[in-house]
């Protein structure tokens, strides 16, 4: 009797295995690479032979050092992700509360550094997902409000008119999936290597 339930019991551990360790794994590879290969395979972004991103992840162009941005480049959004010595991102959101002194710290430094940066007077509104950060932590996108308010910045430090660089942000910008779902977006790293085609900056 023993024995009978123990080669049962094996059998279907043997039978699970391979069905969900192999066989399900590999059915849905296969469909994604199909259905969704660019996303499949990570969504890396390419330049001269080099990858330098992917558009699911967000990438920093803020100087640690002054909280400001990297001229000539848009702000993402502020991500709660932590980097490991060996370079690992762990994802995630900060889970701090509204009234906790650590979030409304960073949140009230961050509204003073983009009005710094874009000559914005004190009252003027920054829309909230430019200093709140995803609950990924690595959100590549940001409002079209958010990109608007940052237009007259760029612009001037690229040497370009404000009406190609809202050109160039709408090319970069994503509608509501199936129309209804969701949010328009702009895809932050995009937007920024679309610049360096466009109108690179001065070396040095």
């Amino acid at each position: 009797m023993i024995l009978r339930q123990a080669r049962t019991a094996l059998l279907m551990l043997i039978l699970m295995t391979i069905l969900t360790g192999a066989i399900y794994p590999g059915v849905i590879t296969g469909v994604a690479q199909v259905i969704f290969p660019d996303q499949a395979d990570g969504s890396f972004i390419e330049r001269d032979g080099q990858t330098v991103g992917s558009s699911l992840l967000g990438q920093s162009f803020v100087d640690p050092g002054t909280n400001l941005t990297l001229p000539g480049y848009f702000r993402g959004r502020p991500s709660a992700a932590t980097i490991t010595d060996d370079g690992t991102i762990i994802s995630g959101g900060s889970n701090y509360g509204p009234t906790n002194s650590a979030l409304t710290d960073r949140v009230a430094a961050d509204v003073s550094a983009i009005r710094e940066e874009n000559a914005l007077p004190d009252g003027a509104e920054i829309p909230v997902d430019l200093v709140t950060a995803s609950g990924s932590g690595v959100d590549p996108d940001i409002s079209p409000a958010s990109a608007e308010l940052q237009v007259a910045r760029v612009a001037r430090q690229r040497g370009i008119s404000e009406d190609q660089l809202r050109d160039l942000v709408e090319e970069s910008t994503t509608d509501r999936v199936l129309g209804f779902l969701g949010e328009p977006r702009v895809n932050v790293l995009d937007l920024n290597l679309a610049l360096d085609d466009l109108a690179p900056l001065p070396a040095g």
